[in-house]
């Protein structure tokens, strides 16, 4: 099958990889690059980096919608379009373009965790398992026909960078099991109820301010949820510290605050919380690396009494 591919970060390479062991790959699409680091080079999408190792032709529109892009794509002449983490809406003439249609690899099980963050979200919100949705994508907002799903587990362990992996590789699967059964008319859509629809909003780096007076494991949650990045933290002494694992732990301290550090040993320190007390065990200071908590301390002047903020 002749396919237009459009993604841009690293977990819409795996969707490409598959792709290209089975289809034709026509062209790409993928955002614009960006400059990055201290020196503000331009760099390419990982999507894009792929593709030129292929020898495929890439289109990087700032705007996919304009209508010298629509006809560029349509002259491909593709029987379909795979979407991968693209991150722009398709416009009405896209989405009509192709023979078998305009095919989104989401990740969540449809209709929870709508829109840009599922996998964060889900990790955050304490889920013990989440998975992948294929669907027919419409004008809204991961709104339409829902085509196959496969369940991921999120293992305590797992945190944003493992279970993007898992989830990566499964929708790359996905999509091919898809597109098999597009071609050979097996495949049934399946219209989503919008009265059970859940929104995973755009992660910005307040989303990661933890609030001690929830519960040890909502906040170790909201730790995993966003390691590697953009991190949980909280404010030390006027200074942003994140936290990248933490553990609960029994200590009964009645006038501590939430917040409060109240007791620091040579291993960790831990802050009460809204039901107990959390040793923290991964920290990242400003300008400094991650490490564990140990290693921080041996550098670092950390004070029972002292309340994050």
């Amino acid at each position: 099958m002749k396919v237009i591919f459009m993604g841009t970060p690293d977990f819409a390479v795996y969707s490409l990889k598959a792709l290209l062991t089975k289809h034709e790959v026509v062209a790409v699409v993928t955002q614009p690059d960006k400059p990055k680091g201290r020196g503000k080079k331009m760099q390419f999408t990982p999507v894009k980096e792929l593709a030129l190792e292929h020898g495929i032709e890439v289109l990087q529109p700032e705007k996919v919608k304009e209508p010298e892009v629509v006809e560029k794509l349509r002259s491909y002449g593709a029987d379909l379009i795979a979407v991968t983490a693209f991150g722009q809406l398709l416009p009405e003439s896209i989405l009509n373009m192709p023979k078998y249609g305009c095919i989104n690899v989401h990740g969540s099980l449809l209709p929870e965790y709508r829109g840009a963050a599922p996998m964060q979200r889900a990790i955050i919100d304490g889920k013990k398992v989440t998975g992948i949705t294929t669907m027919f994508m419409a004008k809204g907002m991961d709104t339409g026909d829902m085509l196959l799903k496969k369940e991921v587990e999120i293992l305590p362990t797992d945190n944003f960078e493992t279970l993007h992996d898992k989830m990566a590789e499964a929708g790359a699967e996905l999509l091919l099991e898809t597109i098999d059964g597009l071609e050979a008319g097996t495949i049934q859509r399946i219209p989503q109820d919008d009265a059970k629809a859940t929104h995973a909003p755009m992660i910005h780096k307040e989303t990661g301010h933890i609030d001690w007076s929830k519960g040890g494991q909502q906040i170790i949650d909201l730790m995993r949820g966003l390691h590697p990045g953009p991190g949980a933290y909280a404010i030390y002494e006027e200074e942003p510290l994140k936290m990248f694992w933490a553990e609960t732990a029994e200590g009964n301290y009645p006038d501590a605050a939430c917040g409060e550090i109240v007791e620091v040993t040579k291993k960790d320190f831990a802050v009460k919380c809204g039901d107990g007390i959390l040793r923290i065990k991964e920290v990242q200071a400003r300008g400094g690396k991650k490490m564990a908590a140990d290693a921080y301390l041996r550098g670092h002047a950390m004070h029972e009494g002292v309340l994050f903020k």
